[in-house]
Order: structure tokens, then sequence, then C-alpha cells
């Protein structure tokens, strides 16, 4: 495969983008080499500006469920962007979106539009202090919730990649009230509630994703669900990555935990800036105009991402692809583990539903110090390989592949193949 192209523009990129980017984990920092440019992309596929076809497993990041630029939800933008891009006025949209996704979270009474995950947690959690009247967070290491400052500490997604202990700009004032845990160590929660009796929330991915996948432990969620309410905080479930992948809905039904306030994005949008924030009643009140919360957003709502939105939750009910996810995803779990042991190569695969990830290192992970064991330079040498042969992945050891339903018996040959090449790349490389 040739990028002249991509390194053309990537160099272009330089003077007026930062890095070339608009988002750090694109930069391919710990990957090496410079970022693809991408043209366009269908169904499985993505296409880069030299004309090389991938299946994708990057998917936005997690946004594209049913596959890029799928019939039904370009008939549904193209009729909202007829009647106008913006209003700055409630429509109807929004109030079927919101009822899509109520109905598909337990203990959710009202929804609360925004334009990001960020956006969303940022809310989530001013919530959670507003309806509490206390003032501390728990976050866990290796979590990431958006690029807000009270919460880069101990992140994952690109400051985990970089190796990065937060954010140059991020005043100490900011994080004071923010407590670190680790990730599938209740104690480790005890101990801060023991300490503190001024604790608002609990925020956690309960599928982790920008560690790489990690998955809690049987009754961890459960036990921090009991925690919370015990000490009179609430939990908040980043479902920004897993909301709608795991289930219609989220993660939290199928782990058997409801949390008080969910925080949800990618998806919900279908590809378009859309992230939510939900509770039941009694929390919901405390958002303004009904209560003293404020929150507001210029943008948010807008009908052609609530048009987005709309059909491709209504698309996902249709097609009901979650057992065909957990299918593809053990194939490729096997794949990967068959052609590792077959090239002396220590992995650990986790995955969860429609994501996936390939750890370089012989340990189990279950939280962030597992994750970092992983040999960064073996996944950069797969990711490459990987690359040109065909599937385009996240430029991280530490995000997560995702899996849409537009994937083929001939795509996942393709991954097939391409697994067993660049396992060889690796074992070369050692």
């Amino acid at each position: 495969m040739k990028y002249k192209k991509s390194s053309v523009l990537y160099n272009k990129g330089l003077r007026h983008l930062v890095g070339s980017v608009n988002s750090p984990v694109r930069a391919f920092a710990s990957v090496g080499g410079n970022p693809l440019f991408i043209k366009k992309a269908k169904g499985s596929r993505i296409i880069d500006v030299d004309g090389n076809n991938y299946v994708d497993l990057v998917l936005s990041y997690g946004p594209m469920v049913i596959g890029h630029r799928h019939k039904r939800v370009e008939k549904k933008i193209s009729k909202a962007l007829k009647k106008g891009y913006s209003f700055g006025a409630s429509t109807e949209a929004e109030i079927e979106l919101a009822q899509l996704v109520c109905g598909a979270f337990k203990g959710m009474d009202k929804v609360r539009f925004v334009n990001s995950g960020t956006e969303a947690v940022i809310s989530g959690v001013r919530l959670a202090r507003a309806f509490t009247r206390r003032d501390k967070i728990i976050k866990f290491s290796g979590c990431y919730h958006g690029h807000q400052d009270s919460l880069l500490v101990a992140a994952g997604s690109g400051l985990a990649t970089l190796s990065l202990p937060g954010s140059k700009g991020v005043p100490k004032a900011a994080v004071e009230n923010t407590l670190v845990s680790s990730y599938n160590d209740i104690e480790s929660v005890k101990k801060h509630f023991n300490k503190y009796d001024d604790i608002a929330a609990v925020i956690i991915e309960p599928i982790c994703g920008n560690m790489g996948v990690v998955i809690p432990q049987e009754n961890f969620l459960k036990e921090l669900k009991d925690l919370t309410k015990k000490n009179g905080s609430l939990l908040i479930a980043d479902e920004v990555m897993t909301g709608f992948r795991s289930k219609f809905g989220g993660a939290q039904d199928l782990l058997g935990v409801e949390a008080d306030i969910t925080c949800l994005g990618k998806v919900i949008g279908g590809g378009l800036p859309v992230g939510a924030y939900g509770a039941r009643n009694e929390i919901m009140q405390m958002v303004s105009p009904l209560g003293e919360m404020y929150q507001a957003g210029t943008l948010s709502g807008n009908p052609i991402a609530m048009a987005a939105g709309i059909s491709t939750l209504n698309e996902l009910k249709r097609q009901d692809p979650y057992k065909k996810f957990n299918k593809i995803a053990q194939n490729i779990e096997l794949y990967l583990e068959i052609s590792a042991k077959k090239n002396e190569i220590d992995i650990t695969v986790n995955r969860f539903g429609s994501m996936i990830s390939v750890f370089f290192t012989n340990k189990k992970v279950f939280n962030l110090k597992d994750a970092q064991s992983s040999n960064t330079k073996k996944f950069a040498t797969f990711f490459w390989e990987m690359i040109r042969n065909g599937v385009f992945l996240p430029p991280s050891q530490f995000e997560a592949w995702f899996l849409s339903s537009a994937i083929s018996s001939r795509d996942l040959k393709i991954i097939e193949k391409a697994i067993d090449k660049s396992m060889i790349a690796v074992s070369k490389s050692m």
C-alpha cells in the first residue's frame, strides 16, 4: 500500500491544525508514522485518500454500529436537511429520540441532549453534585470521561497512550474534589468513603474502553451500587461508548446494575455529534428550566443529528445484531489466540459484545496497571501490518476495536489473514 497523498495532506495540515489533527489519538503518536487521511466510507469499509481499502474496526470510535452510510439513515438525514439545519427552538424529533433512549434504560424518565460525550459527562457530574449537595467525585484510573478539567486525572484514551498523568492547564483547584480508585478493586473505593462524607458520586465506565476493553469482575458493579446507596451518593454510568453497543440500551442491564445517572453519546447520534444524560424524575427535576442546575447548548437537539440518531436506533431495533456481534467477536478472539500461539507471542484478549482488545502481555487485564504491562512496541508492529493487510485499527494499544453489523464473512476472512500476517511480523521483530 502507498500513503503518498496522506503524507502530503499531513504536512499541509501541520500549518493550521495542531499536529495536523483535531483529536490526539488520530496523530498515530504511539504507533509511529503519519496519520491516514480518509476519503470516504460505506458499509464495513473505509477508503483513504490514496485509494487503500480497509475493513473498518474503528468506526469513528464506535458510533457507526450499523456501518457507514446505511441507506435508511441517509434517507432520514436527507429528509431532515430539506427542512432546515438548525432552529434554536424545539422540534418533534427531540421528543422521538428521547422516547427511544428513555425506553431503553430502566430508571431513566427524562433525558437532556447535548453535543458530545464530554458534555454529557460534565453535565452528569454537575447534576450529581446539585442533587446531593456534595462536591467530591470518585473515578477510576484508566477510565476516560472526556476532557473536562475535574476528570483529567489518571485518565485513559489518548492520555494512556501518551503516558501523560493528566493535562497542563488544569489547575489544582479543579481536581481537588476528584478521588481516584482502581478499577475492579472495591476496597480502594471503600477507603474513600471511610475517609470522606461529602462524596457526591462515583463515575465509571461499566465496560472500560479507553485502556483497551476491561470488564468488571463478578459483583464489582453490584457492590459499587450498594456502596453508593449506603452512603447517600449516586452512581454515574458513563455509557458513551457502550450505550446501544452492548444491547439495545446499554451494558447496565447485562451486568445487573442500574445507575442513578447515565451518560450517552456516539451511537445515539449515528455518527453526528450527539450526547445525552438522563436519570429518574427526582434527579432530572434539578435541571434548568425545572430546577436550579444550569446547563444549555445552542446546537443541542440539532434536527439533523436527531434524525441520524432516530434512524440509527430504529435500525438497531430492527436488526437486533447483538448475538451476531458476540459470534464475530468470538471468531476474532480465536484468530488472535491461534495465531499468537503459533508464533509464540504472549497475548491477552478481552471482549464484550461488539468491543474487543488484544494486549501484548501474559497477564490477565483487570485494570490500568495490567493494561500498561502490554508491549506497545509489539502493538505498533501489529498495527502497521494490519493496516498493510487491509484492516483499519485504532492507532493505540489502549483503544477498543469496534464491530459493525455491516461486517461480512468476506471481511472476516480478510481480518483472519491480516491477523496471521501481523503476528508473524511481531514474531520477526522480537
